[in-house]
């Protein structure tokens, strides 16, 4: 089968859709040919570039992109070209100005197309600058979902959400892939204790790894720790990640404001094996997010062996209760600090729990698993055709 996907940037600085879209394309070529066409090819490995990738190959979609990012009738024409090589074309973001015509080529091709969504259909999302999107909803975005041969959620609670705009018969729920490899033999915990020096041995910990920004609720999480610490239990707060610095020194003022400074460890950016010693050091894995799609830090922490607390704003939700290895709890600071105090209270119980949810995820997410659920999607999309 030959997928061909797109996405107009492929930056890696954008994040989670960028890796998505990188993890796909890895886990495909084990069967298929993968085609990926881009704009903006700067964050895909030099070896795809190159025609080195295996079956992996990469359109450069050059030149001057047209009016917001749309393209340009040099651009459509190469599209128009690779569309027609292919069998199904996965097109990823709802927001891109050039999806309406690559969906265009589509129809007129009698090509079909999986949209991909990437949770920004979330109600938590549509609210944020909602009357313009609303507007492109009810223009671009109606005709865009209605062409849709499949529109592709990664996890029932988004499909949930994102079907409000869409006929939820097109609707499939099919996780993202997640390479496994660096988590099946743990590292000894000893090397987060030596790359990260102000981590604690003796205290628990608790450990917020992601990007530093409003919408992961690092407020709440520090004002949570230091309800905790009113109450006198004990314990660290890492935060591991990067973000805009002056958010982030709002961040460390708030801890010195709330009386923890010292017990905050803001200790940046964490990579590579560092970063598996760093998720099974600590006890708890605590992210109070207002919305994530994905959200592969839950199942990199899950993966490690180490308990997760988060809210109902991550659509994988269900899953990380489900696991075993997970807490949900409402988005308030007093209800973390409530869940949190059970967690640190009996840690015999927490790692227990954290090792249900790592048995989980080697069960229910292997890339063999997960594979076989994105070719039943794309012969899905085969097997309905092109349009709607």
């Amino acid at each position: 089968m030959k997928i061909l996907h797109y996405k107009s940037t492929m930056r890696l600085e954008e994040g989670g859709v960028v890796k998505a879209v990188l993890d796909l394309v890895s886990m495909g070529v084990q069967t298929d040919e993968i085609f990926l066409a881009t704009m903006d090819p700067s964050g895909v490995p030099d070896e795809w570039q190159q025609g080195q990738g295996g079956s992996v190959r990469v359109h450069h979609l050059k030149g001057t992109p047209g009016r917001g990012m749309t393209l340009n009738p040099s651009q459509l024409q190469q599209m128009r070209q690779i569309i027609s090589d292919c069998d199904v074309l996965h097109m990823h973001s709802m927001w891109n100005p050039a999806n309406p015509q690559i969906a265009k080529l589509c129809a007129e091709l009698g090509k079909p197309f999986v949209l991909s969504v990437h949770g920004m259909l979330d109600d938590w999302c549509m609210s944020q600058r909602r009357l313009k999107k609303v507007f492109y909803m009810k223009t671009w975005g109606r005709h865009l979902l209605k062409n849709a041969t499949v529109v592709h959620c990664t996890a029932q609670a988004e499909l949930d959400q994102a079907s409000k705009w869409f006929d939820r018969a097109k609707g499939v729920s099919v996780p993202l892939p997640f390479d496994l490899g660096e988590y099946e033999s743990l590292p000894d915990t000893e090397l987060a204790y030596e790359t990260f020096s102000e981590l604690d041995r003796v205290k628990p910990k608790v450990l917020f790894l992601s990007r530093i920004n409003y919408k992961k609720g690092v407020d709440r999480l520090i004002r949570a720790s230091a309800l905790l610490h009113a109450k006198g239990v004990d314990h660290q707060l890492v935060i591991a990640g990067t973000g805009d610095e002056p958010y982030v020194k709002e961040m460390k003022s708030l801890a010195q404001s709330e009386g923890i400074e010292a017990q905050t460890y803001f200790l940046g950016f964490a990579t590579g094996l560092a970063k598996v010693a760093l998720l099974e050091a600590c006890d708890v894995f605590a992210l109070p997010t207002s919305q994530e799609n994905f959200g592969f830090e839950f199942f990199e922490a899950l993966a490690s062996g180490t308990l997760v607390l988060t809210t109902k704003g991550t659509d994988t939700w269900p899953e990380i209760e489900g696991s075993g290895g997970g807490v949900i709890a409402e988005n308030t600071p007093e209800a973390f600090a409530d869940s949190l105090g059970e967690i640190l209270g009996d840690l015999d119980r927490t790692h227990a729990m954290g090792q249900a949810g790592r048995a989980w995820v080697y069960k229910e997410m292997t890339v063999d698993r997960v594979r076989q659920q994105y070719r039943d999607m794309y012969e899905r999309c085969l097997s309905q055709g092109g349009g709607s």
